[in-house]
């Protein structure tokens, strides 16, 4: 038997042009004509078809299309609730309403449950035929409503049966399912057609598999795939039921795209990062390697890291998947594209340069190496054009996309960053040069001749028995140059950074700073000092004779200097029993030339903070707990 099939006219319940289509199955002629009497009361309203017997009923709906069935309860071939379930296998939605004096609650229980649209009494036969008619009216607009809001849905949807036959599509599910269908073949009306037989497609897919899962169980379910015929991804809801089941879709192809872009992109950040981050890579090698990545990402023929002199564009690193490029070539600067990005020192976007930028066709870039798309971003080191960090190819593109164009500029200021640093790296190393130089100057020619002065000095005193006094400030005077050029070496070398770390003993090297110390009237305790301390062994006991010889110098009385170790590993500290530091002069002691000695040169702590530096740490200044002096020095590895 073939399937039933009720379209929803949709002109007639809400007072359009049209008339609401019944179809009326009673036995009893009186009813009969009631009923028609009073619905054919309204020509332009029902249209009324009557059948006798549910068989009848169920012959015309296979041949015909009703907007609403209206039922007695007794029928001579089969009550009305076997046509409402016959009924309902076929048209889950269909109006249908259950009219009779015939039953009890039971039956309009088993009414409801097989899914009447409503239930009216027959008797006063007179008064409920006009109730039926409104009864029918309302039932019809919802049912028509329903429909409209379905088919104005911009989801898919579409029912079957337990039979796997359409019972229902609107418009979006219709069109969906057809374009499905002409891949497959016949493309004729959906409704009463297998879905199996009609879309053949689906078999074998997440699809076919949560359909008939959710059909067996009974359990709604919802779940994303992708149907490859229609090149798709959809969001699927289905809800099933004792009669079939309901299927929801939205097309969620252009969602899936925007994610994958979104991974896509963060792949490419991560893939630069691992890039720049790499210490074993230098700056051509991380060039070339972000040259490619923005090749891959832009689907560009030519990737190039350029420079200019003078007025020629100079290829520096290049990845040339035609071959007509390589690294050193050149070619004047106004032949290129690049020469805007230049002159105009911003990112230049051309996806099609004859349309973009028709003056650019006459240059050799376009003439005779056919670029027809460009996107370069200028490399600005130090406030002035380095070069360009470009793209191009010959095929003309739609677009460039903003994330495009910021994936050119992100590594194009990298670039510029890597290149100033490199410069200031360079004159950081001049100038660490010309400081070394100036130290070996201090070194030779001042020393040499100061040497001189103390063994001539040591003759005066000897052979000429001269006046003790004025030798002795003569001394003190040489001693005094001596520590100075002392000091100024200990700077001009002590702000290095300490490449050559090696681990010693941390008492070895307090005993050996504190045996360069005059320090008769002093007193060295120590506080789980049996450690290991990590950096230049030379330049921590340089630290350490600055700070004890600074606890020493400066107390008049036999002063106490203790030295340990902080918790953790942290690092380590110097304190004293001494006059202290004045709380407000703590921020300036390590500037260079602070003293409040008159014999000290300013430049001990000064020295003493420069190591620090070079190690990495951080050295701050308070006051003991004896009420002398505490400096703590943290970020220096002690175990």
């Amino acid at each position: 038997m073939d399937t039933p099939v009720a379209t929803p006219n949709r002109h007639g319940a809400d007072g359009t042009a049209g008339r609401v289509r019944v179809l009326y199955v009673d036995a009893d002629c009186d009813d009969i004509t009631a009923v028609t009497e009073t619905l054919s009361g309204s020509p332009d309203e029902f249209t009324v078809t009557v059948c006798e017997t549910a068989d009848d009923a169920l012959t015309s709906l296979e041949n015909a299309s009703y907007d609403c069935v209206v039922s007695e309860y007794r029928l001579p071939d089969r009550d009305g609730i076997e046509l409402l379930r016959a009924v309902r296998d076929q048209s889950f939605d269909l109006p249908f309403l259950l009219f009779t004096d015939d039953g009890d609650e039971s039956v309009a229980s088993d009414a409801i449950s097989a899914g009447v649209t409503d239930y009216v009494t027959k008797t006063p036969l007179s008064e409920q035929t006009e109730l039926l008619r409104q009864r029918i009216t309302a039932a019809v607009a919802r049912y028509l409503e329903e429909a409209d809001i379905l088919d104005r849905m911009t989801d898919g949807f579409f029912a079957v049966d337990e039979d796997w036959e359409f019972t229902y599509l609107n418009e979006r599910g219709r069109r969906v399912i057809g374009r499905a269908m002409a891949l497959d073949g016949d493309t004729a009306d959906l409704l009463g057609q297998n879905i199996w037989e009609a879309v053949p497609s689906i078999e074998g897919t997440e699809f076919s598999k949560q359909y008939r899962r959710a059909m067996t169980k009974q359990e709604p379910t919802s779940f994303e795939g992708y149907f490859e015929p229609l090149q798709t991804w959809f969001d699927v809801s289905v809800y099933p039921s004792p009669t079939g089941i309901s299927v929801y879709f939205r097309d969620i192809t252009e969602r899936h795209r925007h994610e994958e872009e979104i991974r896509s992109r963060e792949r490419t950040l991560r893939e630069i990062y691992g890039v720049i981050s790499r210490k074993d890579l230098d700056f051509e090698e991380k060039v070339e390697r972000l040259l490619e990545i923005g090749q891959n990402a832009l689907k560009a023929e030519t990737a190039a890291l350029s420079h200019i002199d003078g007025d020629m564009y100079v290829f520096e690193i290049v990845r040339d998947r035609t071959g007509a490029i390589e690294a050193g070539d050149a070619v004047p600067l106004d032949a290129t594209n690049c020469e805007r990005a230049v002159v105009e020192e911003q990112t230049l976007v051309l996806a099609d340069i004859a349309a973009d930028r028709p003056e650019l066709t006459a240059k050799a870039g376009y003439t005779e190496m056919g670029i027809s798309c460009y996107l370069g971003t200028p490399v600005i080191v130090d406030g002035s054009v380095y070069g360009t960090f470009c793209f191009y190819g010959t095929e003309r593109r739609d677009s460039f996309s903003e994330w495009e164009v910021t994936l050119v500029e992100l590594m194009g200021n990298w670039i510029s960053y890597e290149q100033e640093r490199e410069r200031r790296e360079q004159e950081l190393t001049r100038q660490r040069n010309r400081l070394e130089d100036f130290a070996s100057v201090v070194s030779h020619d001042l020393r040499n001749p100061l040497n001189v002065a103390v063994g001539r000095l040591t003759l005066v005193d000897e052979e000429y028995d001269g006046d003790p006094e004025h030798v002795e400030s003569l001394r003190r005077s040489l001693e005094r140059m001596d520590e100075l050029i002392d000091d100024v070496l200990a700077l001009a070398r002590g702000g290095h950074k300490v490449i050559d770390a090696t681990e010693t003993s941390l008492d070895d090297i307090i005993t050996a700073a504190w045996d360069t110390v005059e320090s008769s009237d002093a007193t060295l305790e120590r506080v789980d000092t049996d450690a290991r301390i990590t950096g230049d062994q030379t330049r921590l006991q340089q630290l350490f004779e600055n700070l004890f010889r600074n606890s020493v110098e400066h107390s008049n009385d036999p002063v106490t200097v203790r030295v340990g170790t902080l918790a953790d590993g942290r690092g380590f500290y110097v304190a004293d029993d001494g006059p202290g530091i004045p709380e407000d002069e703590r921020d300036e002691v390590f500037e260079r030339g602070y003293t409040t000695s008159d014999d000290g040169t300013g430049f001990g702590l000064a020295i003493v903070s420069e190591i620090v530096d070079a190690h990495g740490g951080r050295i701050t200044v308070a006051e003991s707990e004896d009420g002398g002096v505490r400096f703590d020095v943290t970020g220096v590895q002690v175990d």
